[in-house]
């Protein structure tokens, strides 16, 4: 049996070190990251989005976020699903983002 919050936190970690070629801070605490789901066998369904549907990386970025939780030995199959509903905005942050970015 999989302690699925312990993968959740793993897979965070790896989440941390994508990063938005554009802006300087990673993806998840952009709030890019919309839902994390471990299943039971350790699949994983990622929903996400991006800061504008014009986003130079709409093509590439979903697909690396895939292959680094596909690439950890504790998932399976890997799921990555890009949606424009809620639309992205910078109240999204998290408050370290917001700090880097000098919006606080």
């Amino acid at each position: 049996m999989i302690d699925k919050g312990y993968l959740e936190q793993k897979i965070i970690s790896v989440l941390e070190t994508v990063y938005d070629p554009e802006i300087p801070v990673n993806i998840y605490e952009l709030g890019m990251i919309y839902d994390i789901k471990v299943k039971d066998n350790a699949d994983i369904d990622i929903t996400m989005t991006l800061t504008s549907p014009a986003c130079p990386v709409a093509e590439s970025l979903p697909g690396e976020v895939r292959q680094k939780i596909q690439d950890m030995e504790e998932t399976n199959e890997v799921n990555v699903k890009l949606v424009w509903e809620p639309p992205w905005n910078k109240d999204m942050m998290s408050d370290e983002a917001k700090l880097n970015l000098g919006f606080l």
